[in-house]
């Protein structure tokens, strides 16, 4: 199948060599063409813009930072929708808000343009081993008729619903997760307050009803100081700004949610939006004035 893939960076890089690696042939496009490199040494043709791309695709696949992205690349000029013949397919990958994956939706389908939110779990490693989560919206027999292509990218892949179904599972997990993310440090601060090293601590907890998947993360970097970035602490704080926003919209209450997002507005005026979202954890780190690391007592 003649595949497209839009955006090469920390995620899409690894789903499109997944799609490669399957046997498919494959278009790639990114505002960097070094970001292809690897992708074109395994065969892949480079394309000028995403509308070539779009022309040379049966379905094309998006991994992009948020909604005006994605509808830059979709309905802008030159955009995949311009170049997309009839019965095209259009994929995105990205976490974005659901009333944007309906009215791009309705966009794309007045050319006749399938376009079905898959936004995707599982970070960098999960891409890289094809086992991400992915979520998908949209129609049915679309989905079914693709189902085996996104296999390629992740092991645990369901179909959510309508157009948009995908981006709410996508926000209401990632908002759990990143509020996991500000609660941990401190239960854990707490704890090397309280005199008992990290190393025990996560023992305890990971034998216990406060693990999370979140915290089996810490090990090799919270505890070690590593904030290398696999999952951006921008993008962690855009995709808490959707569920918020959503919330608004719903007129749903969420007190948390908002405490959390200001706690990651907070991270990102430190200038730490380019580091890893587990950054967030730096500012309890300093109210509380004590690390939490491997081999700190306090």
């Amino acid at each position: 199948m003649n595949l497209g893939f839009l955006g090469l960076g920390n995620m899409g890089r690894h789903m499109a060599r997944n799609l490669a690696k399957g046997g498919h042939d494959l278009t790639v496009f990114d505002l960097r063409r070094d970001a292809a490199e690897e992708l074109l040494s395994m065969g892949a043709a480079w394309s000028d813009s995403p509308a070539d791309l779009a022309r040379a695709s049966e379905a094309v696949f998006t991994s992009l930072p948020g909604p005006r992205n994605v509808e830059e690349v979709l309905l802008g000029e030159g955009g995949v929708v311009s170049g997309a013949a009839e019965g095209t397919t259009v994929f995105d990958l990205s976490t974005i808000d659901p009333e944007s994956v309906r009215r791009m939706a309705g966009a794309a389908a007045t050319k006749n343009v399938a376009f079905l939110d898959a936004p995707v779990s599982g970070g960098a490693g999960g891409a890289q081993a094809a086992t991400l989560s992915v979520m998908v919206g949209g129609d049915r027999a679309v989905y079914d008729r693709f189902k085996p292509v996104l296999d390629l990218i992740g092991d645990k892949v369901m179909y959510c619903g309508e157009p948009g179904s995908g981006a709410v599972c996508k926000i209401v997990n990632n908002l759990i997760g990143l509020s996991v993310a500000v609660l941990a440090p401190e239960a854990l601060n707490l704890g090397v307050r309280a005199g008992v090293d990290v190393e025990t601590l996560f023992r305890a907890v990971s034998m216990s009803s406060g693990n999370t998947r979140t915290m089996q993360g810490y090990p090799e970097g919270l505890f070690v100081g590593n904030f290398e970035p696999g999952f951006k602490l921008d993008l962690a704080a855009k995709d808490v700004g959707l569920a918020t926003q959503m919330g608004r919209s719903l007129s749903v209450p969420m007190e948390l949610a908002n405490l959390v997002q200001q706690r990651y507005i907070t991270a990102q005026n430190r200038g730490w939006g380019e580091l890893a979202a587990h950054a967030v954890a730096r500012i309890q780190e300093e109210r509380a004035g004590a690390e939490i690391r491997i081999g700190n007592t306090d």
